[in-house]
């Protein structure tokens, strides 16, 4: 297959560049470079002004934010998503997004080719790459990372060198990261090694918990059929809501998380994280569900959490497999509706209270003072019955 026109996932920084100008010579066609705005602190116009030098026949900059937080995050929160417990799935589910704006640009400008810098030893490659497959199995994938003999650092600066390409002389951070709305992740450089401590300077969405405020700070989040739609009585659009949420957040110090997963290619990485829109996020919507959803389906749904975390940490957004599992949780959703009210307070985020009109809690049943709805007599024969395969076995072992 030839190829005639390139889509790069184009960031600005080292690598991409590198590659936007290894594409254009390696291929010897136009190279378009993409880039996603999907909340990350970026200087846009450098990057347009930077892409174009480098050679690229255009620089195409999207605006994702609004369908980053509607058709991303919520959907994946209305899961409850986690992967290994912990992790809030900030890079894995901002993936598929990018893929799908690239996939898009792709087809409105008549290229056949798409590329990225992803390297070949981590989970982005395989995100990317399924969510090519997923929308248009006849683009041609470039992963130059795994074809090119550029396999260092400084192998890429004096490529970039060579070919006039501007290094940043700020100096290099110890680590990488990847930002967005939802989070940032640090990775690499001194973390490597899971018993270093990371540096409190590296981290940009939250204060320390120690250095929060002494003062507590309540909230109040409504949902609507799983969904946050106001916050403190304040009706908002998504973005606006989230945005809000990752301040307050960040201001208490509230969603750090340092951890060590296990990645889809088989090794072990450690990863730092700041997620505090999110973790306030999941722990409400969480709460919210203890009174407005039965137990059974609770039950059901929760079995389902572990396996469409992992679908998206590992790339299948668009699979079917997770299209069917966000069907069966958006039906569990249709009650969950009400308000959550959250203390803020050096890095936790408690719910203290919760209320819905589609409450299946009934303090008439669960008092603890005298009632006329519950025969608490009817227990007896519950316990009877709960017991018997265990009398049974009693008098088999006696």
């Amino acid at each position: 297959m030839s190829i005639d026109k390139i889509v790069l996932a184009y960031s600005g920084g080292l690598d991409t560049s590198v590659i936007l100008k290894w594409l254009a010579e390696e291929y010897e066609c136009p190279v378009i470079a993409y880039s996603a705005d999907i909340g990350q602190e970026e200087d846009w116009d450098a990057v347009r002004e930077k892409g174009l030098a480098t050679g690229a026949e255009k620089v195409i900059i999207s605006d994702l934010k609004k369908e980053f937080v509607e058709d991303y995050i919520f959907p994946a929160y209305r899961a409850n998503a986690i992967y290994e417990e912990f992790y809030l799935l900030g890079t894995s589910i901002a993936r598929p997004l990018i893929s799908k704006e690239q996939v898009r640009i792709a087809q409105e400008e008549g290229a056949n080719a798409v590329s990225h810098g992803a390297t070949g030893k981590g989970n982005d490659q395989v995100r990317f790459e399924l969510a090519y497959i997923g929308l248009d199995p006849s683009l041609k994938i470039i992963a130059p990372w795994r074809t090119w003999d550029l396999n260092s650092r400084q192998k890429l600066v004096e490529f970039a060198e060579a070919h006039n390409i501007p290094i940043p002389v700020t100096k290099e951070k110890p680590y990488s990261c990847d930002e967005n709305l939802l989070h940032i992740s640090y990775e690499g450089g001194i973390l490597e090694n899971p018993w270093t401590e990371p540096d409190e300077a590296m981290f940009k969405m939250t204060v320390s918990p120690e250095k929060a405020p002494d003062k507590p700070t309540y909230l109040e989040i409504e949902f609507q059929n799983g969904d946050p739609v106001a916050l403190d009585g304040e009706k908002l659009e998504p973005l606006e809501l989230f945005t809000r949420l990752n301040k307050i957040g960040g201001a208490h110090g509230v969603g750090r998380l340092d951890m060590v997963e296990n990645r889809f290619v088989g090794m072990k990485s450690r990863g730092v994280y700041e997620t505090p829109g999110g973790t306030i996020l999941r722990r409400a919507h969480r709460d919210l569900e203890t009174i407005t959803m039965d137990r059974e389906v609770m039950k059901i749904r929760d079995s389902l959490i572990p396996r469409y975390s992992e679908l998206i940490y590992n790339g299948f957004w668009f699979s079917p497999e997770r299209q069917l599992l966000q069907s069966t949780i958006d039906e569990s959703q249709k009650t969950v509706n009400g308000t959550v009210r959250l203390k803020l307070y050096k890095g936790n985020c408690v719910p203290v209270g919760r209320k819905s009109d589609t409450s299946l809690y009934q303090e008439s049943f669960a008092t603890f003072e005298e009632d006329d709805v519950y025969d608490q007599g009817d227990a007896t024969g519950f316990i009877r019955l709960n017991g018997l395969r265990l009398r049974i076995q009693a008098l088999q072992k006696k």
